[in-house]
């Protein structure tokens, strides 16, 4: 009995120490793997805070650098300028606004003496040169001398008038005695009325051959030698012909000088005969020249009858003021024959408008400078375009010296780029 108690005794105890064990090894393993989880989370949560530590400080950095990189770069096509700086360029402002678009057809022309006002001056006697008093593209006077030719047939004129003016002198004179006598009853009156008709036939006479002078253009009463002939200017204009010379034979008819008044010029254009319905007489036409910036505004004053058999256009002329002389005969000009006038919204100065990456654009003033506004045209003139899309009303544009401004603006592209 007393060895099966020892036995069970022995059994409890095994059994009581492998409970315990087991307890603490389960234990042991729950507390491993629990310190495992939290390390795995404190693990976890410091790579969190490192990475929004590094997201923040690339943040940060980035901000920093798109700050600091502010001062250098800006709006896409924007340039900085202040007030003076503008001023210094010599940058003159407008205001985007309301218009009157004029439509019509453009066509090339050139500038024509005013026929109306261009003579060829002949002497209308031959003889020799004596004297030149006029040079080519000299400004003369009416009546003023060109040039002096001997003539022979001037000096058989004179003296032809100088015969009859003693002629009717003694006529006068004979009438006169034959009157008093034929009164005082001793004379017949057939001797009165010969002497009469002697005086109207030396009257007449004379009268002939001053009419011959005056249509030669020789003042008959002027002094000096018979056969000195004065060519005279016409009307007041500018020599621009010249075929003369000191010495030298000319004929009645040969021009000598072509004389033309270049206050009024024409602008001749070939109209084809397609455009013919859109230019009527009376027309407004506004003339470019094309080798230098000079503008101004005829009217239409003739329009051809007859169509070309080779160029199937026809030809029309504007009557140009030139005042100041600036539309020379021979110059080529861009003519804007006017067909009607319509107001648009929005318009700019054609000077305004630039190109960059083959849009349009209009540089508009801002707080900072200038920035590049894409712009939608439509129709325009010589004065202006129509916006239709880009620039409002009332916007504030660059216009005078505006390609200053797109030159700083290449620049600035130039130099991002390296």
């Amino acid at each position: 009995m007393l060895v099966v108690i020892i036995l069970a005794i022995g059994a409890l105890l095994g059994a009581l120490i492998l409970t315990t064990d087991v307890a603490g090894s389960s234990g042991d393993g729950h507390g491993h793997g629990h310190g495992h989880e939290g390390h795995a989370k404190a693990s976890d949560a410091a790579a969190e805070d490192h990475e929004a530590d590094e997201h923040g400080h690339d943040d940060e950095h980035g901000h920093d650098e798109e700050h600091a990189g502010g001062g250098d770069s800006h709006q896409e096509g924007e340039v900085e300028l202040n007030d003076v700086q503008i001023r210094a360029a010599g940058i003159t402002l407008a205001t985007a606004q309301e218009a009157v678009i004029r439509s019509g057809i453009t066509l090339p022309g050139e500038i024509a003496f005013n026929a109306d006002q261009t003579a060829r001056v002949v002497p209308r006697l031959a003889g020799v040169v004596e004297g030149v008093t006029a040079g080519l593209g000299e400004q003369v006077k009416k009546g003023q001398v060109l040039a002096v030719i001997a003539s022979r047939e001037l000096a058989e004129q004179r003296s032809s008038l100088a015969t009859a003016q003693k002629r009717l002198q003694l006529a006068r004179t004979t009438y006169q005695r034959e009157k008093q006598l034929w009164e005082e009853g001793i004379s017949a009156k057939q001797d009165y009325l010969a002497a009469e008709q002697a005086l109207r036939e030396a009257e007449l006479t004379v009268a002939n051959v001053r009419e011959q002078l005056q249509a030669l253009g020789s003042d008959a009463g002027t002094p000096g030698a018979l056969s000195r002939y004065e060519v005279r200017a016409p009307f007041d204009g500018m020599i621009v012909e010249k075929d003369i010379t000191l010495g030298e034979a000319v004929s009645a008819d040969a021009p000598v000088f072509t004389l033309s008044d270049l206050s009024s010029v024409w602008a001749d254009v070939m109209v084809p005969a397609k455009d013919l319905g859109s230019v009527r007489v009376g027309s407004q036409a506004v003339i470019e020249a094309t080798a230098f910036e000079s503008r101004a505004e005829g009217t239409v004053s003739y329009i051809g009858s007859l169509v070309g058999q080779q160029n199937r256009a026809a030809v029309a002329r504007i009557t140009l003021s030139n005042p100041g002389g600036i539309w020379r005969p021979g110059l080529f000009v861009s003519v804007q024959v006017l067909a009607g006038e319509e107001r648009v919204p929005v318009a700019v100065k054609p000077d305004a408008l630039h190109t960059l990456e083959e849009r349009p654009v209009v540089f508009v003033r801002t707080e900072q400078g200038f920035v590049a506004a894409p712009v939608a045209t439509g129709r325009r003139d010589a004065d202006a375009v129509e916006i239709i899309q880009g620039v409002d009303a009332g916007t504030r544009y660059a216009l005078g010296n505006s390609f200053i401004i797109k030159s700083e603006l290449g620049k600035g592209s130039a130099e991002h780029s390296h």
